[in-house]
């Protein structure tokens, strides 16, 4: 809290003395950008298409090992000794194979956060070009992102965040 309070504080006075010297600032909000590109849309459907087919093979797993248990469960009385040592190290088996399946997945270095990174990375790199681009073409100096959080004013007629969603979208 206090690292934020003093990154906005210089921000403010680097604002200031900016304005002295007659340069230019903008502001964009980038997650309104990202949430209105056509080309997100496109991306966020093919990540919920492999988040769904990873839903899939879990719940199978859950299934596969919800069977292992019931059929130990009802059976139990009637098994030898021999068949129930079987039946639990199968039943083992699958339960390790569903942690690891989730950790692998869902886990804090799994592919789903993988997934997103690769099919988000493409689309932040191109928001920033545009940014880039906009700003140079429209002669700034600066461009402040408010979805960070650390603007407290801004004009709305230096918003380029419209600007840069039509020029994503019209690409």
């Amino acid at each position: 809290m206090f690292r934020k309070l003093v990154i906005l504080l210089l921000m403010v006075f680097a604002c200031a003395s900016f304005a002295e010297d007659g340069l230019r600032i903008a502001h964009v909000d980038s997650k309104l950008i990202f949430d209105g590109y056509k080309g997100t849309k496109k991306a966020q459907e093919e990540y919920d298409r492999q988040v769904a087919k990873w839903e899939q093979q879990g719940n199978l797993l859950q299934k596969e090992l919800a069977a292992i248990k019931e059929k130990i469960d009802k059976q139990m009385l009637m098994l030898s000794d021999e068949k129930k040592r079987e039946l639990e190290a199968e039943y083992n088996k699958k339960d390790t194979e569903l942690k690891n399946f989730i950790d692998r997945v869902y886990g804090r270095k799994g592919e789903l956060i993988s997934e997103n990174e690769k099919v988000s990375a493409p689309i932040i790199q191109l928001i920033r070009k545009a940014i880039n681009e906009i700003a140079l073409q429209e002669g700034y100096d600066m461009v402040v992102d408010r979805a960070t959080g650390a603007v407290v004013f801004w004009k709305k007629e230096n918003d380029l965040t419209n600007k840069v969603l039509d020029y994503l979208n019209n690409r």
